[in-house]
Order: structure tokens, then sequence, then C-alpha cells
């Protein structure tokens, strides 16, 4: 039927590399499917999208390369092995990576808790090359971001969420924002870029929060626009609901509440909250963009929630916008699952 990677300790025994019972998996294999997905992305996203080249080059299973992701930030690429099939090949994968790129450093993240569940051990360091510094300056549109590869959430930043940001920030114009798990601030500071008449930016990371306000003042958006506030978001959305505040845009971009889908209804809840939460503060007209990363929420099910919540907050709403994640982030038919970044855009009647 295929040729597979086998994994001993996972639940997911086989990883399919080819449904071509001819094509042998070795060196040759891995340069093409390499060759190809680097070729799509220059294809696809203009370098004037993109001066920065802060984009993913491979996407595991959507890139026929199961269990990998490589994502390059200027002239360092980072890589994350996922399964045991590609830990099997990472060495090759690793020197072909180079060779193709014409880069010399790989950073390696291979730290995700997935890991564990191939009986893997994490990893994080330099596998090829050298960095003098695990942070990295990147561009995103017009915008500056320093990125920290060795602590940073996933590789460093969300790189998925590029065209969304931009979303934003094309909408934000004149609002008050308030931006839930900010994290470094892409969100935020595209709001502010956009002109936004404030931006109050909340996560519960002081490290993240330090990195955004670093991250405006080294793009000279006006310090007196932009507001940090650690704290969790759910205690802080019923706060400020207690104290009759509102803005005129609300972003939430939550981590991931549901990796599986035997999680589902439990992450269910607390996306429900958090909408509903969210609706309450919006004012007449104001915006909300909201978004759920967890591959056991689809989006059908996830639209439903946001609906249930603005019923249950008493309010109208519109969809006016559906967001996805960037298309260097692709989606293989055979492979639906890689559908997992689910955003909409609602406005409050």
């Amino acid at each position: 039927m295929a040729r597979a990677a086998y994994s001993p300790n996972s639940q997911i025994r086989a990883r399919v590399w080819t449904f071509s019972d001819s094509e042998l998996v070795g060196a040759e294999f891995f340069e093409r499917q390499i060759k190809n997905a680097v070729a799509a992305r220059k294809a696809l996203i203009p370098d004037n999208e993109n001066p920065s080249s802060a984009l993913r080059l491979i996407h595991a299973e959507s890139d026929g390369l199961p269990g990998l992701i490589v994502d390059r930030y200027a002239d360092v690429l980072v890589l994350q092995s996922l399964s045991a099939g590609m830990e099997f090949w990472k060495e090759t994968v690793a020197d072909l990576l180079l060779e193709i790129t014409g880069l010399q450093t790989i950073y390696e993240r291979s730290d995700a808790d997935v890991r564990s569940l191939e009986g893997l051990l994490p990893i994080v360091s330099c596998l090829r090359g050298s960095l003098a510094a695990t942070r990295i300056l990147i561009q995103e549109n017009d915008l500056k971001f320093n990125v920290d590869l060795e602590t940073g959430h996933k590789t460093g930043f969300y790189l998925d969420q590029r065209l969304n940001r931009r979303s934003v920030r094309d909408l934000a114009n004149g609002r008050t924002v308030l931006d839930c798990f900010c994290y470094t601030g892409g969100f935020a500071l595209n709001a502010m870029a956009g002109g936004a008449e404030s931006v109050l930016a909340v996560d519960a990371s002081a490290e993240a929060l330090a990195l955004c306000n670093e991250n405006a003042l080294l793009n000279h958006l006006p310090a007196d626009r932009l507001t940090t506030l650690q704290g969790d978001a759910f205690q802080l959305l019923r706060k400020f609901r207690d104290e009759n505040r509102s803005f005129d845009m609300i972003i939430l971009d939550p981590p991931k509440f549901a990796p599986t889908a035997a999680l589902a209804a439990k992450a269910a809840r607390g996306y429900k909250d958090i909408n509903l939460l969210a609706f309450k503060l919006l004012r007449p007209a104001g915006l909300l963009v909201t978004f759920s990363c967890s591959g056991g929420i689809d989006a059908a099910l996830f639209q439903k929630i946001v609906a249930s919540a603005a019923l249950d907050a008493g309010v109208e709403a519109q969809i006016v916008g559906q967001l996805s994640q960037a298309p260097d982030h692709p989606v293989a038919l055979n492979f639906p699952e890689g559908t997992y970044l689910k955003g909409l855009i609602c406005r409050k009647g």
C-alpha cells in the first residue's frame, strides 16, 4: 500500500512517506521533497510580501514529510523533528537543507510535547553551523520583530498568522484595541501601525511582554499608545467586564486548548467563555478577531462556539471575515487535519 516510517512507541505506528510501491525512501527521496517544498514557497509568496524570508519552508505531512517542520528566520533555519521516522533521517535532511537553501546554520527546536509520544527526548541546540546569539531580527511587512529561537513559542514566532496580522492592521485605524494572548506583539504592533488609537496587550508571560515593548520601540511606534499587562486573560476579561470597560476591537489568539478531538468538549467551554466575555466588552460596531489553533476543533464547531457565545452575551453579530493559516502552511488534500488554524472576524451589531 505504501512505504512508511515505523514508530514502536507511538499510537500512530506508521507515517507514510510515499504511496508508490516503486519509490525508495532515501537521500534522493528527501532531496526531491525538500526542493519541491522550497520551490512552492518561492512561487506562492512574493518577495515583496516577505522581504526577510521569515516563513515556513516545510510543513510536515502537507509537504510529504511527516514529522518535519522547518522555518526560515532570515539566514537561519529552525528545524523540528517530531517523529521517530524523521529522527532517523534527520542528519540526512539537515545536510540537504543546507545544500538546497545555501544557508549555513540550522537551529533545532525539537522540544514539542509530541516527541514524548514518539519515545524521543527533547533537543534544543545548533544542529548545523553556529549562532552567536539565539535572538534574531526579522521583518514582516514593514515591521521588525526580535525573535528568540531558543525559548520562543513554537520555533520562535507565529509565522502562520502573517496575513491575519495584516488584516488586523487594515481594520485598526482609530480603534481602541485589546489584544489577548499577545505574545511578543505581532497583532498589537500591526494594530498600532494601522493607526489604532490605543492598544492594551495582555499576556501571562512577563518575558513575552518585555519583548513586545522592545519590538514597539524597535519600530518607533508611539509608546503612549501601547500598554502591556501581565495576567491571565480569562481573569482579566472578567475584571474588565466588572469595571464596565469597552473596546472597539478585541483580538483573541489563545494557545491550543484541544490538541486532540478527545479534549474538544473541554476546549469548547474555554473558547466559549473568552468569546462571550469579549462580545460583552465590545462597543457597538466593534470587531472581534478570534482564533482557534486546536486540531480537535474544526471550523464548523468553532463557528458554532462563537455563535453560542454571542447568543449568551445577548448580542447580535455578523461574520465579516474568515481567516486561516498563511500559504506557507499549506494543507494537503489527503491530510485535512493540516487545517489547524481557524479565525473569524465578527462585527457586533
